[in-house]
């Protein structure tokens, strides 16, 4: 049996975001216990210019929907950018959770040569629904997961490799 385009998504998306609920629910946890500022969490950056991990959650947030809707052949969800606290952030997630769950493998399934059109500011990239999966929609998306845990443990979050790979899902 092969790997179906829906398999290698959108089980993908929903575990990484519920993993991504989970460090913001550790972060919660450790800024109580340790006496931290969770808005400097927030506002926290790697780099100056690079995004905050507001910024790193909304992206996150815009890869997954986008990457599901995409592939599924609907429009995606409009979510403003307009979190500041971790309950908006969290909020998000959730909302963001709940629009993959509603993607079908009827939806995403049987052809993964269509053809799938990102529409940018100044270009317009073209994919086939694999390619775009695999060499653009699942790398994007994992990159700001995977600054978010970044941006977290460099404020002192103890979130460890299996939080990444595991998630809630960890013992």
């Amino acid at each position: 049996m092969s790997l179906s385009l829906y398999d290698a998504s959108i089980p993908v998306y929903l575990r990484m975001l519920h993993n991504l609920a989970s460090f913001l629910d550790k972060a919660e946890a450790y800024a109580e216990a340790e006496g931290k500022s969770l808005q400097a969490f927030a506002e926290a950056r790697l780099y100056p210019d690079m995004r905050s991990l507001i910024g790193q959650i909304q992206s996150a947030s815009d890869a997954a929907k986008g990457g599901a809707a995409r592939l599924a052949g609907v429009t995606p969800p409009s979510f403003a950018d307009e979190e500041v606290s971790f309950a908006e952030l969290k909020a998000r997630v959730a909302k963001t959770i709940a629009f993959v769950e509603t993607v079908t493998p009827e939806q995403v399934n049987g052809d993964d040569q269509r053809i799938i059109e990102l529409k940018l500011p100044h270009r317009t990239l073209s994919f086939t629904a694999k390619e775009f999966l695999l060499g653009f929609s699942l790398p994007n998306f994992l990159f700001h997961v995977v600054t978010a845990y970044g941006l977290l443990r460099s404020q002192g979050v103890p979130l460890g490799k299996l939080d990444y790979l595991a998630g809630v899902n960890a013992a």
